[in-house]
């Protein structure tokens, strides 16, 4: 067992410290504050510890001595930055750090991540804004993810009243596609149940479904779960945070559109010098006569990005009601998440939660190469490569024993992708994508290790 020592007890700490702990490392939380510190220790089963998490005394109290990875991510990058160098100069393995400030990202500067030795520096920010940005290149996905170098795909979506799929089991679907499409259904969200599928389910409309498909067969999900061709041109942004920011400058490098509505008048001259390609707007993205007046309803998406919960649901709503195609809405706080499916809005990123992926992504066991944490279902995608020491090397898939919860849904063998079967070899080399709910993650690593 692995000691890791989580610094900050926010949302991201908490969710990393809460996944962590579920597979069986020995996980100590730093927070400044004692209110905070003892409700994750009831929440949690893991140690805690009061303090500042760049004070010396306050990480060996943690057991810094002993710890192997060290996860610094308050919302101060100084404290960050702190804990992350004094954890090195302790000897400790991995150190992760949550950077805001783009000055640290400079590789000339001397408190960049290379010249403070930082194993990883995560920019909530970039991370939030490529997510949501590949939320938005597709009408149907509400979640996305990307494997193997980008050549598998994790789509989650919602099937529309009347779609071709609706109403057939996975096994007559497979029957009916045939060998020329690859889609494997990891899972399915009906209501409040999660179903990890067998060939005998069933897909209904309303489900929310989740695909591992190879990237090159991504277009024809769309239609066959209801929906209309969709081509990305026109994008509204509301708000001209750093999010807002780094999401329109993916818009430009993509050769499409953006238009950025932002309050403060000084933050709009900014945006406009960084940005000569985007319109820019200064006004209240919740006004509903500026959004008509300025064409919301022509607009391919609409990204709530103010840096208020409020703020980006109410405006989501509105671009919704008046017409915008997709609607995605940034939101730090994790319990309004569940309220996403429930409201008329397409899609949600959390840029706390892209940064707890980020460095989970990073964090795992040596076979792992990427994970993806799911904000609809408690599951998460993870990539592995089997090694040739690995307890699954040589074994048709039939013959493993694979922990239930979990489902070996895509392989990547050199230039071929494809969804394994029951008699299935796995040969090192192999990049296998699994999804798992969190009880079993533990069990699947050791068949990879």
């Amino acid at each position: 067992m692995r000691l890791v020592i989580v610094v900050g007890g926010g949302e991201v700490g908490f969710h990393l410290a809460e996944r962590l702990s579920e597979e069986i490392q020995d996980v100590v939380l730093i927070d400044s504050s004692a209110a905070r510190a003892e409700d994750v220790g009831n929440r949690l089963d893991i140690m805690t510890v009061v303090g500042n998490g760049a004070s010396l005394s306050v990480l060996e109290k943690a057991g810094i001595n002993d710890a192997k990875m060290v996860l610094a991510v308050t919302s101060v990058d100084e404290v960050n930055l702190i804990a992350s160098l004094a954890a090195r100069r302790l000897g400790v393995e991995y150190v992760a750090a949550r950077i805001s400030s783009p000055e640290y990202y400079q590789k000339t500067s001397v408190l960049s991540g290379d010249a403070l030795g930082i194993d990883l520096m995560i920019n909530p920010e970039r991370e939030c804004a490529r997510e949501t940005f590949e939320l938005i290149r597709s009408e149907v996905a509400t979640e996305v993810a990307s494997f193997a170098g980008g050549r598998v795909r994790l789509i989650g979506l919602k099937v529309k009243e009347g779609a071709w799929v609706a109403g057939k089991s996975l096994r007559q679907l497979g029957t009916e596609l045939g060998d020329d499409h690859h889609y494997v259904t990891a899972a399915i969200q009906r209501g409040k149940e999660t179903i990890l599928p067998s060939g005998e389910d069933t897909i209904e409309e309303g489900d929310h479904v989740y695909l591992l498909s190879p990237q090159g067969e991504l277009a024809d999900i769309p239609q066959l779960a209801g929906y209309e061709p969709f081509n990305l041109k026109r994008v509204m942004i509301a708000g001209g945070t750093p999010e807002g920011y780094h999401i329109a400058k993916l818009l430009e490098e993509n050769g499409v559109e953006a238009t950025i509505i932002e309050r403060d008048r000084k933050r709009c001259v900014e945006l406009a010098e960084a940005l000569p390609k985007a319109l820019v707007l200064n006004g209240d993205a919740t006004d509903l006569e500026l959004l008509e007046m300025e064409g919301v309803a022509g607009m391919d998406a609409f990204v709530a990005s103010t840096g208020n919960d409020q703020t980006n649901l109410l405006s989501s709503l509105l671009a919704k009601t008046v017409g915008a195609r997709k609607v995605v809405s940034l939101i730090d706080d994790f319990s309004y998440l569940q309220l996403i499916p429930r409201l008329d809005i397409d899609a949600s990123v959390s840029p706390r939660l892209s940064t707890v992926n980020a460095i989970l992504r990073d964090v795992r066991g040596e076979s792992i190469t990427s994970v993806a944490t799911l904000k609809g279902i408690d599951a998460e995608a993870i990539e592995f490569e089997v090694g040739e020491g690995s307890h699954i090397v040589g074994k048709r898939l039939g013959d493993v024993h694979f922990p239930h919860g979990g489902i070996l849904g895509m392989l990547v063998r050199g230039d071929e992708v494809f969804a394994p079967q029951g008699d299935t070899v796995l040969n090192a080399g192999d990049i296998a994508v699994v999804f798992a709910l969190p009880t079993c993650i533990r069990d699947i690593e050791k068949l990879f290790a």
